[in-house]
């Protein structure tokens, strides 16, 4: 894969990533009046992260669904909110970062590593076709 290949991508998932998180907080806000914040909340939440994959799927790595890449992409998200939340602890307690600016910090932190796992779980054979020829190419001695 070409590096402006490449760069589509992250432009794309990019992209996804902006809708998918207005996608959530409109679900999110028209559900809230009807049920409690956190039940409103979860519901959004998977809402949101069905549509990402369907998103990133078709869009973002021109790639087909099935149901093992579908099962696979919440690891994304568990991920994500894994790099988030400690990067997140680590800004305001270690760095003395502003809590109001630090979250944001951590989101974009953790893009490089949300992509590139859900590339390698939508994408088949990603991971390999990043590996250097000579460590793909197995010796018979």
């Amino acid at each position: 894969m070409s590096r402006k290949d490449q760069l589509g991508q992250v432009v794309r998932f990019a992209l996804v990533g902006g809708v998918n998180t207005a996608t959530f907080f409109g679900i999110y806000l028209l559900l809230h009046p009807w049920m409690p914040y956190f039940a409103a909340y979860s519901l959004a939440f998977v809402l949101a992260m069905v549509g990402s994959f369907f998103m990133n799927t078709y869009f973002t790595y021109r790639t087909r669904p099935t149901w093992k890449k579908f099962l696979l992409f919440p690891l994304t998200n568990v991920t994500n909110y894994v790099i988030q939340s400690a990067g997140l602890y680590a800004l305001v307690t270690w760095a003395g970062m502003d809590t109001r600016i630090a979250p944001l910090v951590a989101a974009v932190v953790a893009i490089p590593f949300t992509f590139l796992l859900s590339r390698k779980i939508l994408v088949p054979g990603a991971a390999r076709a990043a590996e250097p020829e000579q460590t793909r190419t197995s010796s018979t001695v």
